[in-house]
């Protein structure tokens, strides 16, 4: 299992996600559950992005919705953790 590291920016995004549709909390908690567990699950469609945003991960968090993150090294754990960065629609976030 890999750890989750929030960043401030994602720390953000997450609340005013909530508080805009509290209704997607559960759903997103879940997405963080399974993306800490497997991160490559075919639901998260779990994808490398290009351009200015290369090296870095996306995944699927609900319908309009996605994660960006990075895979980092760590030193207190042997598997590489996953640096939370950004949330939000595909608009918001690409």
């Amino acid at each position: 299992m890999r750890t989750l590291i929030w960043g401030k920016t994602f720390i953000k995004a997450f609340k005013r996600t909530v508080k805009q549709s509290p209704a997607v909390r559960q759903s997103l908690e879940e997405t963080l559950r399974l993306l800490e567990s497997e991160p490559f699950a075919p639901s998260l469609a779990t994808h490398k992005l290009k351009g200015n945003l290369a090296g870095l991960w996306a995944c699927r968090a609900g319908y309009d919705l996605r994660i960006i993150f990075e895979f980092i090294k760590t030193e207190d754990s042997a598997e590489k953790s996953i640096l939370l960065l950004e949330i939000g629609t595909h608009e918001e976030v690409y």
